[in-house]
């Protein structure tokens, strides 16, 4: 798609749906910046959710409130309350939509996937729990029962994946990388100074960064075991976003535990690893690529088919492929090697604004809108 995006007048309403709200998420804060797009429009979005979003950080237009303890309770509460004439944009799985984004990915792929990464017990308690159940009969309403009129997937891998798990028509399908809502690029160097010293860093120690809440999903215990299996005392790994576990307990690891501001984090860092065992398009590696920090990285991870291994970072074959997480780390101890990438990696995020996301996110809005059926 080439047009730019229009006034967008000729579409009756555009409704948003998200269920629950967190004052850091990701999800959340694309919203509010589509919300605030449409209302520069003169456009007035109505978003569907619980009672958990804040009236205040909605002042683009009406909320509607839905009754949603479980997914499914919530897709039907969604069912009874849409209006015809609107387009329907949903971030979460429901029974359908006009416009669904798969931010998350394919459940059914990320179940299948940690099972392998997991003991047989754990994965067999995991099905009890009713969400996960629910969340699988959603998806395949949207995607196997076509549900969905068209589907906006963060990366490559994500549509391959929805094509290949649901036979969804490829051509229904719009790739729209994530973009950053601002670019920090190159840190000040007292910024990074000050964060070194925090983590009792000085000279020219290799500070490593991983940043996940979903330590498991992430990968970290795989980034922990090749850290502990570098013969160097120079290298140390700062975890941003889990709290310490006796089991990772090492004296070559540094927690912070959940950060609010991550500039100070990436500011003080040289190289970032997520050998995440799925990811659509992590937002981390992103905001690391910002910074000019090289990525290490698995291929399931959407986010990977936009650098080039050497030069922006590397990417290793599995997030359990330890010695090969050990080999990418000794490709970027060089100093002048990660210096040399700096320039490349800030390019690259620069080209992967919000603001380029949110524009190619209107025109899949107005194709739904022209190609809509007439009520």
């Amino acid at each position: 798609m080439t047009q730019e995006p229009q006034d967008l007048t000729d579409i009756p309403t555009i409704s948003f749906v998200r269920r629950g709200f967190s004052p850091t998420g990701g999800a959340e804060a694309y919203l509010k910046r589509l919300g605030r797009s449409l209302n520069n429009m003169g456009r007035n979005p109505t978003l569907y959710t619980t009672k958990d979003w804040p009236q205040a950080e909605w002042p683009y237009g009406k909320t509607i409130n839905l009754v949603g303890r479980t997914p499914i309770q919530f897709a039907d509460s969604l069912k009874a309350a849409r209006k015809s004439d609107e387009i329907l944009f949903s971030l979460e799985r429901v029974w359908e939509c006009d416009c669904y984004r798969a931010g998350d990915g394919v459940h059914r792929v990320w179940l299948n996937r940690r099972i392998e990464h997991e003991s047989f017990l754990k994965s067999k308690f995991r099905f009890l729990n009713r969400k996960h159940p629910q969340i699988l009969k959603l998806e395949e309403s949207l995607f196997q029962s076509r549900g969905a009129r068209v589907v906006i997937a963060n990366s490559n891998l994500v549509k391959d994946e929805i094509i290949r798990e649901f036979q969804f028509p490829a051509d229904r399908i719009e790739v729209v990388h994530n973009g950053l809502p601002e670019m920090h690029f190159k840190a000040k160097p007292a910024a990074r100074t000050a964060s070194r010293s925090d983590w009792g860093l000085y000279g020219n120690e290799l500070a490593i960064v991983f940043v996940g809440s979903g330590s498991g999903r992430k990968g970290l215990q795989y980034a922990i075991r090749a850290i502990n299996k570098i013969n160097r005392r120079d290298i140390r790994l700062i975890v941003a976003g889990t709290k310490k576990k006796k089991s990772f307990s090492s004296g070559k690891i540094r927690f912070l535990g959940p950060v609010r501001e991550m500039a100070s984090v990436y500011a003080g860092a040289d190289l970032f690893i997520l050998p995440t065992i799925y990811d659509a398009f992590s937002n981390a590696c992103l905001e690391a690529l910002s910074f000019g920090l090289p990525v290490i990285t698995t291929p399931t991870n959407g986010f990977a088919e936009i650098i080039t291994p050497g030069i922006h970072g590397d990417i290793v074959k599995s997030a359990d492929d330890v010695e090969g997480l050990i080999s990418a780390i000794h490709n970027w101890i060089d100093p002048a090697k990660r210096a040399a990438a700096q320039s490349a990696c800030i390019e690259l995020a620069g080209a992967h604004t919000i603001e380029r996301n949110v524009k190619e996110t209107l025109r899949v809005l107005q194709s739904v809108n022209r190609d809509r059926p007439q009520i």
